[in-house]
């Protein structure tokens, strides 16, 4: 297997635990992404927003 000398991160475990979207709010993420994609709006910032919970579907 390839991933058996992947070296986790220092300070990785320090991150405080992201609360998980309910399978709605997933779906309207998922939808927001690639409604900005298609509009050729969707940047790396954005992406993070919304993976952090920064930023909620509209």
């Amino acid at each position: 297997m390839m991933l058996d000398n992947l070296s986790i991160p220092e300070g990785i475990e320090k991150e405080p635990e992201l609360p998980v979207p309910s399978m709605e709010d997933q779906k309207k993420i998922v939808a927001e992404l690639k409604r900005l994609e298609e509009a050729g709006k969707l940047t790396p910032e954005i992406l993070e927003e919304f993976m952090t919970g920064k930023r909620k579907p509209e």
